[in-house]
Parts: structure tokens; sequence; C-alpha cells
């Protein structure tokens, strides 16, 4: 029997989501990135090496997959071992081999999957879907066969489920490095993807970036940039984790720790919770005013805004124990919310008494919301260089995930929604107003410039012969 060759060209990126093993595989960011394609190419792949293997492509409706991945697929998936039946919606391999295409338009629509297994099931635009029809259909990757079951998707940010999506792959992750989830024991793995890596796509419309830069401002940084911190109605714009935690220091508001200095000044701020969570931060400040938050204590059980319940005195007990680790004699500024000092009704007095027991100390805050937005917004602020004038440890999880998912209050236009995740944000105010800053504008970060005469990244990206 001859031996057929399939000529197939890939960007470095696409290459590396094919090869990705996890158990669950993002591939996104900016538009342009080739993730489609990638996908279609993926699947090709498989099908082709494990044989009666069962594969689910999704989109979010019907008219999506038509005029995107099967379109596509009917214009390179070689006809001479496959064959694609529009009533269906699969194609069928010589080898027993099947790839579905499939769309959850409604959240009831996963239920006619129900009962069905597949060794993979890929989501095209994973942000377009529910959290609950994601989970579900990762329980219908099953099967006794020993091919490898994964669950592999593509998608920009964006779209009803960008905030879930980004909580299980991007938040507090390093890119291109599987990492281990805690409950499930599932590993999940982000490949970023950018406009700029799909040299084909820049040597066929090199002017595809200038459209992008017309876009609005939110929308031209999740498909040029592949942020994810940007959305309708956020409020602290300027956030950026592009480098999780990378030791450069421009453009990120997310660094790696490193050991505070011990003549820097040091605070610790607190805003009390019981059933919803309490927050402890602790910053630094440098020579230059500018601060780092280098420690949190956040009173959550893991299920977002859900307090651990913890009385006044555990709290002051576990700061003592934490602060003991500092440089001895070093003296820590205490900011809390005026809160606390009003009666409880106990025998023991106000929370700031009860915490004074145990050795535990505060100022009072000041509670200005709108003051305290503002001095947030000018930290947050990059100047031409790159810089901020605060920084985040990545140690810092929480204040990672909640302050850049703060939005708008819908009545009060001008402040946050207070029925949010806000804790630590309020006592990063706390901070911030009894260390206050002048106005500064932020400056943005100008895009890579794509040479199509350059002959070096078309050099990385070879042809892949199956």
């Amino acid at each position: 029997m001859k031996t057929e060759k399939i000529y197939l060209e890939l960007t470095k990126t696409q290459k590396e989501f094919i090869d990705a093993t996890a158990d669950e595989v993002l591939f996104g960011g900016a538009a342009g990135g080739g993730k489609s394609y990638g996908q279609l190419v993926d699947a090709l792949l498989y099908a082709l090496k494990y044989p009666e293997s069962r594969q689910l492509i999704l989109r979010k409706t019907y008219p999506e997959l038509e005029h995107s991945l099967i379109l596509v697929s009917l214009k390179f998936y070689p006809k001479s071992i496959c064959k694609y039946s529009s009533t269906s919606r699969k194609w069928h391999f010589i080898n027993g081999s099947v790839i579905e295409f499939g769309y959850c338009a409604a959240r009831t629509d996963v239920i006619r999957y129900q009962g069905a297994e597949y060794d993979v099931v890929r989501f095209d635009e994973l942000t377009h879907f529910s959290e609950e029809q994601y989970t579900y259909l990762i329980s219908r990757v099953r099967g006794v066969n020993p091919y490898p079951k994964m669950v592999k998707s593509s998608t920009n940010p964006g779209g009803i489920g960008h905030n879930w999506v980004k909580q299980r792959f991007i938040d507090g992750y390093e890119p291109n490095k599987i990492h281990t989830d805690s409950q499930s024991g599932a590993k999940r793995l982000f490949i970023p993807s950018f406009v700029q890596d799909n040299v084909f796509l820049m040597n066929a419309d090199a002017d595809y970036i200038n459209r992008l830069m017309q876009l609005p401002e939110n929308e031209r940084k999740a498909l040029l940039y592949g942020e994810w911190d940007i959305f309708d109605g956020q409020v602290f714009t300027e956030w950026k984790n592009s480098s999780l935690g990378s030791r450069t220091r421009q453009w990120s508001h997310v660094i790696e720790p490193f050991d505070i200095p011990k003549e820097w000044r040091r605070y610790r701020t607190f805003d009390f919770g019981y059933s919803k969570p309490f927050a402890v931060s602790w910053y630094a400040v440098d020579h230059d005013g500018r601060a780092y938050n280098y420690r949190e204590l956040y009173g959550c059980t893991g299920t977002p805004d859900v307090g651990v319940k913890w009385t006044a005195q555990k709290i002051a007990d576990e700061i003592r124990s934490i602060e003991e680790n500092e440089i001895s004699n070093q003296p820590i500024i205490g900011i809390a919310d005026p809160a606390i000092w009003n009666s409880t009704g106990s025998v023991d007095g106000s929370i700031a008494d009860m915490m004074e027991k145990r050795g535990v100390y505060f100022e009072k805050g000041n509670h200005d919301r709108l003051a305290g937005k503002m001095q947030v917004h000018y930290r947050l602020a990059f100047d031409d260089d790159g810089l901020p004038m605060i920084y985040f440890f990545n140690t810092c999880k929480n204040m990672i995930r909640t302050l850049p998912q703060l939005r708008y209050d819908p009545v009060r236009p001008e402040d946050v929604d207070t029925g949010q995740e806000d804790h630590l944000y309020d006592a990063l105010k706390y901070f911030l107003m009894s260390n206050p800053i002048a106005v500064r504008e932020n400056k943005t970060e100008k895009p890579k410039e794509f040479n199509p005469l350059s002959t070096d990244k078309i050099a990385a990206y070879p042809r892949f012969i199956v």
C-alpha cells in the first residue's frame, strides 16, 4: 500500500499546541495567532495516529462551525483517507477514526452528548462557553482504549466565559508550563499565541495589525496583545500581568519575590471579615516611593468571597506568627478599616481592642472611597519606561486574582461595586491613602513591529511532513 505524505505548514506555537500532552490545554490570546487551524491539524494528526479514536470539536453555534472549522477542514483534509458527511457533521477515516463537529448554543445543549465517549474534546473559542458546559463535557472524555485523553481548547480573551477561563488557566500560572490543579489533580497548560507569531498571515496580510489598531481600546488590547486583564466595565484597566512574575519589571505589575531591604518602610493593612474573607496585606516602600505588595494573608475558604470565619484573636495570632519571621526590630506600621474600632457588644471590646491585646496594633485608615480609588489608578499607571509605582509579588495570588476583576457600580458609576470580592482592594486603599502620590497619566506599551522582509521568523517555522 502506497504511503501518502501530507505537507502541513505550522507556526512554532501551533506545533507546541499539537505536542502538548496535559489533561487540559488552552491555546490562545491575540487574534490571528492561527488557533483554529492548529486545532484542525492537531485533530487530523490524532485521528491518523490512533485508529478508531473519537474526537469532538465544538463551537457555540452551528453557523460558526459551518463558516469556519468545517469550511477550513474541507480545504486541506486529505479526501483519499477520510470523507466528510454533511448530514452527521463527521469526518470518517479509513482507519476507523471519527472527528465530529458539534455546538452548544444553549446551556442545555450539552445533554445531546449524554452517553457519548470521546478521546479528545476540543473547544474553539472557549470563552464563548459557560464553565458548566465545559465541566460537563469533560465528563465525556473517557474510554477503555489506551489513547491519551485530553481537552484541548483555543480562544481569544473576552466573551461570557472570560473570567472562569482566566481563573482556570491564566491567573497566577506561568505560560508554557504545566501546572497541577490542587483539587482535581488535572494537569493544565496555557500556550499564548500572538498575531506576530503567525508569519504566514503576516506575509499574506501585513496590514492586519493596522486594522486591529483601529479597534476600541479594550478590544484592541485583547485581540492585538492578547491581554486577559481587560473586559467591559473593568475599573483598573491599567492592570497588566503580562510577564506573570518574570524578572523584568517593565509593563507588568506582577514580579518575582526578592528580599526586602531592611531600610525600606513597611506597612500592614487590614480589612476585617468573618463570613466574608478578611484581608491582611504587607507593603514595602523603596527610596523612590514605589510600593511593593510582598505578602498577603487572605481568609478565604478557596471558594471565591467565602470567609473562613476566624475570630479577631485568631487573625491577630496568625499575624504575630508571620511577623516574627521579619527582620528583627523592623517596625511595621499597621493601618486598618476604621470600622474595627466600632463596638461589638462583647466584653472583649472592639475588634481593634481584641487585636491589641494580642500585640497587633493599627492606625485608623482613610476610608474615602473615590480618593482611594484614584490613588490605585495613579499607582498602577505606567510611565514611558513601562514602570508603575506599585508592584505585586507573584505570591500574592488573591490580590492578583481579585483586583483586575473589579467592576464599576451600576448605581454609582464612579465607584467600585462593593458587592464584589473587594476586601484586598479595600486594604490596598488604606495603605495608599497613607502614602498618596500625585496624578500620573498611564502610558501604553507600543506593539511589536513586524518586518515582512525578515527571514529570521520564517526559518523558525519549518514545514512538517506527516
